[in-house]
């Protein structure tokens, strides 16, 4: 039990805390060193623990049984109003926290096809690729507080664009609500049809069936 457990949350904090840490070092590149201020450009684990999105979001979805595990570390401050070349800035902030899952996704998929590991290792590396892609997949979705909000809307000078993205507290919870409260109320219910009805669910399924058979 500890052993499973150890290999299915080491990868997910790994992969969040990378993902955060990124976000701050390409804020500093463009000249906002809020996050290094705050000294959150740490690779401790501890720095980046957000007590929900951490800890219970992923133990609630490992204890039932959701179809793929996701979690977030605490935020990484930007301060958008400091980046040089605000526009590329922004974009650039937004898309490192994927672009850095995409590197780890892809270092194991590399290990995996080229190296003979024992059963625990490939467990984990399995892991490692199921949680990057998870947060790939679920932070390139254009609506608050995911990273493709920004992407597609955070450089945008308007107003409507401004409140879109600011909207993160309602989004969060919608979130949470399509990933945890849905399938888990439905499980404990024994309602079947429940995730059949889960469109998140549809589309997370489509884009892991999607990669794994390019790979």
């Amino acid at each position: 039990m500890l052993v499973d457990a150890l290999i299915t949350f080491i990868p997910i904090f790994i992969s969040v805390v990378l993902h955060e840490v990124a976000h701050g070092y390409a804020a500093l590149s463009f000249g906002d060193d809020t996050a290094k201020r705050c000294g959150r450009l740490s690779l401790n684990p501890i720095d980046h623990v957000d007590f929900w999105g951490t800890i219970v979001l992923p133990l609630v979805l490992w204890f039932g049984n959701a179809p793929f595990l996701f979690g977030w570390a605490k935020p990484v401050p930007v301060d958008f109003r400091k980046l040089r070349c605000k526009k590329l800035g922004t974009f650039t902030v937004a898309t490192a926290g994927v672009a850095v899952n995409a590197v780890l996704a892809m270092l194991a998929i590399i290990i995996m096809k080229n190296v003979k590991v024992d059963a625990y290792s490939e467990i984990f590396l399995s892991n490692l690729l199921a949680i990057n892609l998870a947060l790939i997949f679920l932070n390139i979705l254009p609506f608050p507080p995911l990273d493709g909000s920004k992407m597609f809307f955070g450089w945008i000078d308007a107003g409507w664009a401004r409140r879109y993205v600011s909207a993160e507290r309602e989004g969060l919870m919608v979130l949470v609500f399509l990933i945890a409260v849905v399938p888990l109320v439905g499980g404990i219910l024994g309602i079947g049809g429940v995730e059949a009805f889960n469109p998140l669910d549809w589309y997370m399924r489509a884009m892991f069936n999607f990669v794994l058979e390019l790979v």
